[in-house]
């Protein structure tokens, strides 16, 4: 997959045009027997044709344009965009006036040159790990594509679009794995900042609590690009960071329960390598994370969140919602007003205790997924989808309740089902973990 940097260099040379970027991802993307059509809601097409015209007039005037300038990216399904419905992977919606304005996240990428190609599918109003959506489709996993993955969601199709280079950078939101889920199943890279770092206003709300907003890309140095942008931070580059000396943790409770082989054995040998390259990496117990349940026991924030934002259309058009995410929202309605603030309280509490822990290490290490992205076929049943949904979210929600900054990538050798490595970092820490995953990305990534 090509990098930001890389087609910024080419971009700047010559090498190529956006004009020539902006097709070669709209044939990709209508490819017959490829996965455009499940991957992407809208396409802007001669909308981006006409951007990547002006951003080549530009240049070959020399005029001082960002080095993204005319490179496409792709917009999730729950963003506002100018003149678009916000459907956010919904049928309910899609009667909704259009926006009035881009957010602020699209409004940031499209002021540092990016050009948005389109808008990408995803699990219905965001709402589950697995990224099936029985209204427009489910865009397949990249890896064993014939028979049949799962892509992870919720940022389904903006994993898609990466991985089959329909763009080059993506946007989506992360509220308990969202970007880091489809990234380990695709083998790319996702980022979820900490809370609150990108405004969410003009972002359709699950849970106001942990929604966060975060890019997919072919590395951790472009989702750092991106996330600069989207975080209005002036720079844009990394500063280098060893490893040699670096502290890991590795929670032996909780995480690592129920990891199935290929995950075990990908994961294990991400850590002996980080040893190899002088790092220090201890196994701490951190039994804390068992308390996660059961402060979740009743749906946890984005159960009663999102509830409060669904509960008049649920009364009144459930039979337009996907059942399996009707259901999960509606598991808010267990939740009393007194059981909300106990909520509000444990997480302060459970933070301060983690955080108490983890002060000393730079980042804690441990498997994005507990599994490799299942068949569509296994998912049938509805006790399997919950069952298996509950364990693909796991680990990716404890940075999300912690509100934490974590970062996904690929530890799988070449060739082999992908795997995510997670770095959780601390609050507000986003850019230092960035640089720190990217070394690590160096050693433990296939190529």
């Amino acid at each position: 997959m090509r990098t930001l940097a890389g087609l910024a260099n080419e971009l700047k040379a010559g090498v190529t045009t956006s004009r020539a970027l902006v097709e070669g991802c709209l044939e990709r993307i209508g490819e017959p027997q490829g996965e455009g059509a499940r991957t992407f809601l809208k396409v802007h097409a001669e909308v981006s044709r006409a951007a990547a015209d002006f951003h080549d007039r530009l240049r070959a005037q020399g005029a001082a344009l960002s080095p993204w300038a005319g490179i496409p990216v792709s917009i999730k399904d729950i963003f506002d965009m100018t003149g678009d419905v916000t459907t956010a992977g919904s049928r309910l919606l899609r009667r909704q006036p259009p926006a009035g304005a881009d957010c602020a996240a699209v409004a940031r990428l499209r002021a540092a040159g990016f050009i948005p190609i389109g808008r990408t599918n995803m699990t219905e109003f965001a709402y589950s790990g697995l990224g099936m959506n029985p209204h427009y489709g489910t865009p397949l996993n990249p890896f064993e594509r014939r028979r049949g993955r799962v892509p992870g969601g919720s940022s389904a199709g903006a994993a898609i679009s990466i991985s089959d280079e329909m763009s080059y950078g993506a946007l989506g939101t992360d509220t308990g794995g969202s970007c880091r889920i489809p990234a380990a199943f695709c083998g790319i890279v996702g980022f979820k900042p900490t809370a609150r770092r990108v405004p969410v206003a003009g972002v359709f709300p699950l849970s106001q609590s942990l929604d966060s907003v975060g890019p997919l890309a072919a590395s951790v140095t472009c989702c750092a690009t991106l996330d600069a942008v989207l975080a209005g931070i002036s720079t844009n580059t990394l500063r280098t960071a060893g490893l040699r000396g670096r502290r890991f943790a590795v929670p032996t409770h909780y995480v690592l329960d129920s990891l199935d082989s290929h995950v075990a054995h990908s994961f294990e040998r991400a850590v002996r390598e980080l040893r190899i390259a002088g790092a220090e990496v201890s196994e701490i117990a951190l039994a804390e994370l068992e308390e996660l349940p059961a402060i979740n026991r009743k749906g946890g924030f984005p159960a009663a969140e999102a509830y409060a934002v669904h509960r008049e259309r649920l009364d009144s058009k459930r039979e337009l919602y996907d059942p399996r995410v009707a259901i999960r929202i509606l598991h808010g309605r267990e939740q009393s007003a007194a059981d909300y603030l106990e909520l509000i309280r444990a997480r302060a509490v459970l933070q301060r205790r983690v955080d108490e822990r983890l002060d000393e290490y730079d980042a804690v290490l441990l498997p994005t997924v507990p599994i490799v992205a299942p068949l569509l076929q296994e998912l049938e049943s509805d006790e399997a989808y919950l069952r298996i949904n509950q364990l693909v979210l796991r680990n990716t929600a404890v940075a999300n309740f912690l509100d934490r900054c974590a970062v996904s990538v690929p530890c799988q050798e070449p060739g082999e089902a992908p795997v995510g490595l997670m770095l959780m970092g601390a609050n507000g820490d986003d850019r230092r973990l960035l640089a720190i995953a990217a070394a690590v990305e160096a050693l433990v990534c296939p190529t």
